[in-house]
């Protein structure tokens, strides 16, 4: 709802695409800041307290979001994002109550709900900034938010980690929240800096797409605000099918390695695509691959990570992972501007097309020390 509502918020207060680009990247950092601190957090103190931090953090935003009725106010509504971390939060939980085997098409079933997420989120933020003012979809995110709270609150386990687990988490020597010697430390397991080096740039390009789409729906596409929350909404449905329906299959029958070297192949594909589309029907069609692609990357790199860490570990591992988005969403809007205004909508395509290329390449010739483990 945030996403299909926000780029006409921004602009009904006076904000231009470079404004824009400002309060996007603020976003980002804040999120790049709070990914492993969340994720510390979590390892911490467990996945209900940062999954209820989270969600606190949401009911901030969105009634900060409903009384910015100007700039100043609408910038400083993007504070409370350092701790917006839902997915991380849900994916700890998942991570910590399965088995190294089932995590794939666990974290595979986990996005069909949040595609399911996208979809009403999209489609209502459109109709309802269209039919009842620019402020009524915060007023729907903020009873959201309470209610995701207070179902964090009764339904989900104190501790989520195995017994055995838990005490070794118990009995290890609590860090700081944020320190760049354990981010060093986990990049130096076998596989993971390599794994993590892919699943940044793979998806850049169309992140940095992703993050100008607001503009770009407007001005290259001409959607109005409804229309732009049916294609966020379409994307959902896609996401859905994807995540609920192909990553878990998939990965009963593929090696994870395997798996990651197609979703690269398929990424610069869709990188062609995006460069020789036109018109929002093209776009509607390419969406089909990009979603397989980004789903089956995000999911397939996030397993391979926390099974190449030790458990006590897996919340700060996917705290890293979560902060890949906004590290694209703080340097996004100053690239993607430059790309968009210099070379136009094609240029994230030849980008897409150019990275992922070069990336199949290095894993058909590296020699990732993963183990190659199919889902049962």
């Amino acid at each position: 709802m945030k996403i299909s509502s926000i780029g006409y918020l921004a602009k009904s207060l006076g904000l231009d695409s470079v404004g824009f680009g400002y309060l996007q990247t603020i976003f980002g950092v804040l999120q790049l800041v709070g990914g492993y601190i969340f994720g510390r957090f979590a390892d911490q103190f467990g996945a209900r307290a940062a999954l209820i931090l989270s969600c606190a953090s949401g009911i901030v935003f969105f009634l900060l979001m409903s009384l910015s009725t100007s700039i100043p106010l609408l910038f400083l509504s993007r504070l409370p994002g350092v701790f917006m971390h839902g997915m991380p939060g849900a994916q700890k939980v998942i991570t910590d109550m399965t088995t190294p085997s089932q995590r794939a098409g666990a974290l595979g079933k986990l996005g069909l709900c949040f595609g399911m997420g996208i979809i009403a989120g999209s489609a209502l933020g459109g109709v309802l900034s269209t039919k009842l003012g620019i402020y009524f979809p915060t007023y729907v995110g903020l009873v959201g938010s309470l209610i995701n709270t207070l179902i964090a609150m009764v339904w989900i386990p104190s501790q989520t980690k195995p017994k055995a687990d838990h005490h070794v988490t118990e009995n290890r020597t609590p860090g700081s929240l944020f320190s760049i010697g354990e981010i060093l430390r986990l990049m130096k397991f076998p596989g993971v800096m390599e794994v993590f080096i892919v699943k940044v740039f793979a998806g850049l390009p169309i992140g940095l797409f992703m993050i100008m789409f607001s503009i770009i729906s407007m001005d290259f596409f001409g959607l109005e605000a409804v229309e732009s929350g049916y294609v966020m909404s379409y994307f959902g449905v896609l996401q859905m099918v994807v995540q609920g329906l192909v990553v878990g299959k998939l990965a009963r029958h593929c090696t994870e390695m395997t798996l990651l070297r197609l979703s690269v192949l398929v990424f610069a594909g869709v990188g062609l695509g995006m460069a020789l589309m036109r018109t929002v029907w093209h776009y509607c069609i390419i969406a089909v691959p990009l979603v397989f692609a980004f789903s089956m990357l995000a999911t397939i790199t996030d397993s391979i990570l926390t099974k190449a860490v030790p458990s006590s570990d897996t919340g700060a591992m996917l705290g890293i992972c979560a902060s890949v988005q906004p590290l694209t969403r703080t340097v996004g809007p100053t690239i993607g501007g430059v790309l968009y205004k210099q070379f136009g909508v094609s240029s994230f395509g030849y980008l897409q097309l150019i990275v992922n290329l070069g990336l199949f390449v290095y894993l058909l010739r590296s020699k990732i020390p993963l183990g190659e483990m199919k889902s049962q």
